[in-house]
């Protein structure tokens, strides 16, 4: 992926190595959040919930240049997939008579606060709507080319532009009618419509791929076969069959490989966010 002449976002928020204080995670949106990621990354939600009611004590914050060279590196692709995703959202929104309100990315170490609860790194990326942000520990990269099999920069950018697709669904409002379904759905219905939810952020990814490709040809050899193997590798059907031994399609959250695969495709190939309305598709 093309990325180093990239404009840098001045909207990351770098709070690794910061200490937290740990209470049990709140209730509610936040809880449901914070297990919903777990789900997603193969983790058992209980470890989570577990892990933000206990002490810990951080390092102290460390500067940039105390840090290693590669994950300043890192910190910097991230901040340059962040400006590319707010020029792709500001440019659409505005086609449609709106105006983007950019998100913040948050850069930890281990764990932090936000507006959902206390996460563990263990959650993965996440975005929390109560604070409009996103949450990532860069470690979660050695953990996407090491667990997943998902290496590459254009897998990674992959993950912010998921993220970045919950906070457009956010300010879209689709977010809250979800939530508002799902309060008053089954647990079997909730999780359907949460999947509507994920592979509509998976096809929103798509989208800021191909006009990011287009605005500034980003895209090289590889670079979709990257993120498209990302996509595969944190299906529900692939990380249940990992984790469990089996496969409870009642029980997904995000979707199937397949869904995930095709859905991001759709995006990327069409560039049109109409063409990711999951929740009037007849075939997800």
């Amino acid at each position: 992926m093309r990325w180093e002449d990239g404009r840098r976002s001045d909207n990351v928020e770098d709070r690794r190595g910061s200490s937290v204080s740990r209470g049990v995670v709140g209730g509610g949106i936040g809880t449901v959040i914070l297990v919903l990621v777990a789900m997603y990354f193969g983790v058992d939600p209980s470890v989570v919930l577990n892990t933000a009611s206990t002490g810990n004590n951080r390092p102290a914050v460390t500067r940039p240049a105390d840090r290693p060279a590669e994950e300043n590196r890192m910190s910097e692709f991230v901040s340059v997939v962040l400006a590319d995703t707010e020029d792709t959202w500001r440019d659409l929104f505005k086609k449609g008579g709106k105006t983007y309100q950019e998100p913040k990315l948050v850069l930890f170490t281990g764990a932090v606060q936000s507006a959902c609860g206390t996460a563990d790194a263990a959650v993965g990326p996440f975005y929390c709507p109560g604070d409009r942000k996103v949450y990532i520990d860069l470690a979660f990269y050695q953990e996407l080319k090491n667990r997943f099999r998902a290496p590459g920069d254009f897998a990674q950018a992959y993950v912010i532009a998921h993220e970045v697709g919950h906070h457009v669904q956010n300010l879209m409002g689709i977010s809250k009618k979800v939530q508002d379904a799902r309060s008053r759905a089954s647990e079997k219905e909730g999780n359907r419509l949460s999947v509507r939810l994920e592979l509509q952020a998976d096809c929103f990814a798509g989208v800021w791929a191909n006009h990011a490709d287009r605005a500034r040809h980003i895209l090289e050899s590889g670079d979709v076969e990257e993120a498209l193997n990302a996509a595969s590798a944190i299906g529900d059907d692939r990380l249940q069959r990992s984790s469990r031994g089996t496969v409870v399609p009642d029980a997904f959250t995000h979707g199937t490989s397949e869904q995930r695969v095709r859905w991001f495709n759709n995006g990327l190939t069409t560039g049109d966010i109409k063409q990711c309305n999951t929740f009037s598709a007849a075939r997800l």
